[in-house]
């Protein structure tokens, strides 16, 4: 192998496990915080339904 080519080897592979959890933990991170919004949202949604359902009861209580 060339020397020059060992010597990288051998200052990037020690460090690669660590590189390979930090790529992992961000992408885990990034799919957490995904599923929070869209559950946020969902919840938002049914929020808004219900209030859309209060608003049209009133109304027609009125009338």
């Amino acid at each position: 192998m060339n020397p020059i080519l060992a010597d990288i080897y051998s200052t990037i592979l020690p460090s690669a496990p660590y590189i390979i959890a930090a790529y992992a933990l961000l992408w885990v991170a990034l799919l957490v915080y995904v599923l929070m919004i869209f559950r946020g949202t969902k919840k938002a949604t049914a929020q808004l339904t219900l209030l859309e359902e209060a608003v049209a009861d009133k109304q027609a209580k009125s009338k």
